[in-house]
């Protein structure tokens, strides 16, 4: 449960995660459920009279849309509830935040919504997504979580059981390289150096 993971005492070897989204689509109503119960107790949100904006995947199957339905209305009751998909919500807040920027004057862009397991790349026109220009690709962070134990298992000790640490590894240390030629640059010092005259060297580039 989510106090026993919060919890500094915890032992989280082996620990492994039930999931609620597989492939980015709900398929345990009742798991979802019971998080969002523990998100809104911690939120103080009195769903009777509030409002919910939800995000949900492009193409969502009518099935799982009235299995949301029902969780919101039925088991929370909530007020009202607005469903979006995320393209077009990115889209609409970066045009907001830079009102002359490129993204305002054009009215499109392109938004990469790259998930756990899966990434969709998504056309936006004015707002609205453009459905008939969507790719999907069932790759996402879940791939690189694997990739990353298989590594460190090659190389020192076996963490191939270790999900929820590789994960915690993974949201600690990795990032996005905005310069690549030179991200490479500084980690092809550091490797072959050493840490400590790595970091010499990245000073003085």
């Amino acid at each position: 449960m989510a106090e026993q993971l919060l919890s500094a005492t915890a032992d989280l070897t082996s620990a492994t995660l039930r999931r609620p989204f597989n492939r980015g689509y709900l398929v345990a109503p009742d798991l979802q459920s019971s998080r969002w119960s523990h998100f809104f107790s911690l939120l103080r949100v009195t769903p009777s009279t509030s409002s919910l904006l939800l995000t949900e995947p492009l193409f969502n199957l009518p099935s799982i849309q009235r299995s949301t339905d029902k969780i919101v209305f039925e088991e929370f009751g909530f007020r009202s509830l607005f469903v979006a998909d995320s393209p077009s919500l990115v889209h609409l807040y970066e045009a907001s935040r830079q009102p002359y920027g490129l993204v305002s004057k054009a009215q499109c862009s392109l938004v990469v919504d790259c998930g756990f397991s899966f990434t969709h790349c998504a056309p936006v026109f004015q707002n609205f997504t453009v459905n008939y220009g969507v790719k999907r690709m069932d790759l996402g962070g879940k791939a690189l979580t694997n990739y990353l134990k298989e590594i460190v298992s090659y190389r020192s000790v076996n963490v191939m059981d270790e999900s929820f640490l590789m994960d915690d590894v993974k949201e600690k240390l990795c990032f996005v390289s905005l310069d690549v030629a030179q991200d490479l640059k500084v980690s092809r010092n550091f490797s072959i150096t050493g840490p400590g005259e790595g970091r010499a060297n990245q000073a003085s580039l």
